[in-house]
């Protein structure tokens, strides 16, 4: 539940940094409600009286986001610059910086799991999903060049050989973007197998499909 405080102040702004400071944070992370503007007291002596406002904690997903990021990677000693955008329902990050491949992994096993975990810090509670997607030196489209080059290759060897060829273990994301270059081949399939972490993708010809 977000953090919340009145407070009062001899006019709005005093009031509005008195409730700030409480809650430790920024402007740009707070709802604001102004519950009374005050008065001036007249001629200076009578009648006045303070201003009071409720300011509510609200720290933005991206916000969140970056927090989380910079707190990692100055656990595990990576001086890494963080950038965040969002669209639509979708908050993507991208991470630069000098020995960032720490934050990648085998076969992007740490950065998948760096994106799990985003994804499941900004969701928690929520109804609507938002998707989070964590990048580092453009790991993601370099990989996925590398993927989709890897699975046209094992359609060529399963229609010349007419022989299913199983690729390399690989996690879901990756998995997904295997069956996804393939799904437009009329000649092959493909279907993932095992057990993770060893579940992979089989191509293999479609059945009923006559290879020449």
């Amino acid at each position: 539940m977000a953090r919340s405080v009145i407070k009062e102040g001899k006019n709005v702004d005093e009031a509005i940094a008195l409730a700030l400071a409480e809650l430790g944070i920024e402007l740009e992370d707070a709802d604001v409600e102004i519950l009374d503007e005050g008065s001036k007291a007249v001629l200076g002596i009578f009648g006045g009286k303070g201003a009071r406002v409720q300011v509510t904690e609200h720290i933005t997903d991206t916000k969140k986001i970056m927090t989380f990021l910079e707190e990692l990677t100055k656990t595990i000693g990576i001086d890494a610059k963080i950038e965040t955008r969002e669209e639509g329902d979708t908050i993507f990050v991208d991470i630069y910086g000098e020995n960032v491949g720490a934050l990648i992994g085998k076969h992007g096993d740490t950065l998948y799991a760096i994106s799990y975990l985003a994804n499941l810090m900004i969701n928690k509670g929520r109804e609507v999903y938002k998707r989070v997607v964590v990048d580092v030196e453009n790991y993601r489209a370099q990989r996925e060049e590398v993927l989709i080059a890897m699975a046209k290759r094992a359609a060529d060897r399963v229609m010349r050989y007419k022989r299913p060829v199983q690729l390399q273990p690989m996690p879901a994301t990756e998995r997904r973007i295997i069956h996804a270059a393939l799904q437009s081949n009329r000649m092959v399939e493909t279907e993932s197998k095992g057990e993770d972490p060893n579940r992979c993708v089989v191509v293999k010809i479609r059945p009923y499909t006559k290879v020449i």
